[in-house]
């Protein structure tokens, strides 16, 4: 008996020692989890607490912190080196697994914590060159002496924050995976800004576009993929006479290359929707300019945007950071300010390869074999043996995906190598330093003129009363067309003819009309000679902007706020009355009638509370595939769902447009029959998800908006956010993207500013400022920022003080 206890005891006693030291699948070990000095118990509140000093090692003289009542460090420096290392130490303090994980995930590393499921994820970033990127942006910006001394004295305060962390002290979600923080190297910051320049610039849909070009006639394809459509908005004012004409050589006619069959199918929505704008002060109460800037990306906790107050001699900026960079991304400082938006411009092309054999040592290029370089990649697995991947390389870059390889992304082709301006050598952390310096706008085109990938609008305004906008980056010159397909590998005719000089790039400055503005939309009309792309986004919401800035009277900072909350449709106010009118004489059942009655009332804007925005939104995503499907069907694959501003075009004002017929039925439909069957089909389908017209058709609440954890840890994140907006609004908030900082500026002797975006400052769940601006967020509400002069100007009880001491 007493044996037989004894075994019980000691399987009971190896049991738990295994469950409580070991991990199971993603489970950590739950004793380092559980441990009472070291497990999760530590992250509570305790990380906001504050001591009034800390000693930093590397410092070379004392540095005061001034934070305010939403945890913004107002960072007072005497030197630049002490300054950008200061960022590094309170953005580590506040965002350390972030900076590690988006850093991990743009190197392709994510596998080596988190499993073999992560492989692929981790192949592509390799496979796309991310790390070959990286690389060559470090060494170029290393060059650069204030570069370099900016990213070194950061990655010292990165490291400076990792090495003072005990176990009890690891941010949770390190806790939660099991794994630590390696110490910081320059290269991971630059890892981050390559990673947004692929999320803002690596779009394409080469692919259906060189199949919808191999099988439709030259009519049909120049119809349905117009490089200009209807309603067009530019950036610059549409008729601006360009004072030059460049030589760029023609090109061969359209090939057809082999391309993959996989691709997703539905409604051609860009996922950009940022806004900015600057307005003269001849159209404000106070005589001078307002900016603003409302740059639209990916949702969610930890916030993409690190707000922060950087003053030492000859810099004085407040904005917004990316976690894990230097600098102030986008902000203002005592005389500028500037914000950005994807310009849209297309810089990536695919080019077909032809390898010589099955060794793909060589690949055929102007009647020559060419070497491949070859790249290999090593990536490790966590519980597993690591990963020999080989990457090749063509003189155009990296090729993805083999023949027979299943791409991670259904818009990267097989058998294609990626020409892609991110790869090059390029140095934006310049640009940003130079911006958060400049004093005028000589100096802001300076700074810009540094600025290579991703291409962006960017907006200025300064004291003086300057206005103005840059249509920036470097973009290649091509023939008109050139890049919309697949391009022939083997053809120098294919290659970009050099770069569009930057004087040459669409901008304007103090324009008649005296605002600027951009919505992702083009950059210039036909008459500017070189070719941007097809890309852009609709321009419904540039043309909503433009409507309101183009009112008389004298704008205020509240009517800026305004605009950018702004949820009126363009796109539905264009459509919906003809809509309307199909649909006023057939016979409806109840839910039927009730939604067209409430359409009747609807003013087109999309609050949450609304049930229309519900009923029209459902009706014209159902009308769009009822006019396409059939269309865009086709063996190999689907076809490119035509644009959005185009279509709203074709239902207003060609009633005989052949697409209006379902090629599937023996019916001849028309324009009347899909408008009729979309409204059906709509309201059968909220009817079945939602019940009988009423409080669940609300746009809020069939919408929603979701903030998931960046990992995905179920109760880190906010899910079901009752916001305003959609997708040609504005406020283009939907359920995964929205407007991810929204600032405005007023210049003038005494720069004020407010601003609000949707989260907080830390990174720790259990701190109070994780999600603090959530609620403001949501009603659209916006904080005066606190520009002070001096640590001693901080008088609120609110506000806190750290001197980080240094080696002096």
């Amino acid at each position: 008996m007493k044996i037989a206890k004894f075994v019980v005891s000691l399987i009971v006693t190896t049991g738990l020692f295994v469950l409580l030291h070991f991990s199971h699948g993603r489970l950590p070990p739950l004793g380092n989890l559980l441990n009472p000095f070291t497990g999760f118990w530590r992250n509570n509140r305790a990380v906001d607490r504050l001591p009034e000093s800390l000693y930093l090692s590397g410092l070379e003289e004392n540095v005061t912190v001034v934070f305010d009542d939403r945890r913004v460090p107002h960072i007072f420096a005497k030197n630049t080196h002490d300054l950008y290392m200061a960022q590094g130490f309170l953005t580590a303090r506040e965002r350390l697994w972030q900076m590690d994980m988006q850093t991990r995930y743009a190197a392709g590393r994510l596998a080596e914590i988190m499993g073999s499921e992560w492989v692929e994820s981790d192949r592509f970033q390799r496979r796309i060159g991310m790390a070959f990127a990286a690389e060559n942006a470090l060494e170029k910006g290393m060059r650069d002496p204030e570069s370099r001394q900016v990213l070194e004295a950061y990655t010292e305060g990165v490291n400076a924050y990792i090495r003072s962390l005990r176990p009890g002290r690891l941010p949770l979600e390190y806790k939660l995976m099991d794994f630590k923080p390696e110490p910081w190297t320059p290269i991971r910051s630059v890892y981050l800004l390559k990673y947004m320049a692929w999320d803002l610039s690596g779009f394409n849909e080469e692919i259906v576009m060189t199949r919808s070009r191999r099988v439709m006639d030259d009519e049909n394809f120049r119809r349905l993929y117009p490089p200009f459509p209807p309603y067009l908005e530019t950036i610059v004012p549409s008729g601006t006479k360009w004072p030059f004409k460049p030589d760029i050589a023609p090109g061969p006619m359209d090939a057809a290359f082999p391309i993959t069959k996989a691709h997703p199918i539905g409604i051609r929505e860009s996922i950009p929707g940022s806004n900015n704008w600057a307005v003269s002060g001849a159209k404000t109460e106070s005589g001078f300019p307002i900016l603003c800037n409302d740059p639209h990306l990916g949702l969610g906790l930890p916030s993409v945007w690190y707000e922060n107050h950087l003053h030492a001699p000859g810099v004085n900026v407040y904005g917004v950071s990316l976690p894990a960079a230097p600098g102030v991304i986008i902000g203002f400082n005592e005389r500028v300010a500037w914000g950005m938006t994807t310009a849209m411009s297309d810089v990536l092309d695919w080019y077909c390869i032809t390898f010589k054999d099955e060794s793909r040592r060589e690949y055929l290029y102007d009647g020559e074999w060419r070497s491949t370089a070859r790249r290999v990649e090593k990536i490790r697995v966590k519980g597993s043996s690591t990963i020999i991947d080989t990457v090749l390389y063509t003189h155009h870059g990296p090729v993805a995906y083999l023949p027979g390889e299943k791409p991670y992304s259904p818009r990267v082709p097989q058998n294609a190598a990626m020409r892609w301006t991110g790869h090059d050598p390029s140095n934006e952390l310049q640009t940003i330093l130079m911006l958060n310096r400049a004093a005028d706008y000589d100096d802001f085109v300076e700074a810009i003129s540094h600025y290579d990938c991703p291409g962006q609008n960017i907006v200025f305004a300064d004291v003086t009363g300057d206005i103005a906008i840059w249509h920036c980056g470097k973009l290649p010159v091509r023939w008109k067309g050139q890049g919309v397909t697949i391009s022939d590998g083997t053809d120098p005719a294919y290659e970009w003819q050099g770069w569009i000089p930057r004087e040459h790039l669409p901008h304007v400055k103090n324009p008649a009309q005296n605002f600027v503005a951009s919505a992702n939309n083009h950059a210039a009309d036909s008459g500017y000679p070189y070719f941007l792309g097809m890309d852009f986004a609709s321009s419904a919401r540039a043309c909503r902007i433009r409507e309101v800035l183009s009112a008389g009277g004298k704008f205020t900072p509240e009517h800026m706020m305004a605009l950018q909350n702004d949820v009126l449709d363009v796109q539905a106010r264009r459509c919906l009355p003809l809509l309307i009118e199909s649909v006023s004489g057939i016979a409806m059942n109840a839910a039927e009638k009730t939604a067209f009655e409430i359409l009747q009332a609807w003013n087109y804007e999309y609050r949450a509370e609304l049930i229309a925005p519900t009923v029209y939104d459902s009706w014209w995503r159902t009308l769009y595939r009822l006019v396409w499907s059939d269309e865009m069907e086709h063996p190999e694959g689907s076809l490119n769902w035509p644009g959005v501003d185009l279509t709203v075009y074709l239902i207003l004002n060609e009633p005989e447009f052949s697409c209006f017929d379902d090629k599937r039925t023996e019916k001849r439909e028309t324009r009347q029959d899909v408008i009729v069957s979309s409204f059906r089909s709509a309201c059968r389908d909220l009817t079945e998800r939602w019940g009988d017209p009423g409080e669940t058709w609300a746009w809020g609440r069939t919408r929603g908006t979701d903030l998931m954890h960046l990992s995905r840890i179920p109760g880190f994140g906010v899910e079901g956010l009752s916001t305003h907006g959609g997708s040609y609004c504005v406020n283009k908030t939907t359920r995964t993207h929205g407007p991810s900082w929204r600032m405005i500026v007023r210049l003038g002797p005494e720069i004020r500013a407010w601003a609000v975006y949707p989260g907080g400052q830390s990174g720790h769940p259990g701190s109070e400022y994780y999600d603090d601006g959530i609620e403001d967020w949501v009603e659209g509400r916006v904080a005066a920022l606190p520009f002070l002069e001096s640590p001693d100007e901080a008088a609120a009880e609110s506000f806190e003080r750290l001197i980080l001491r240094g080696d002096r």
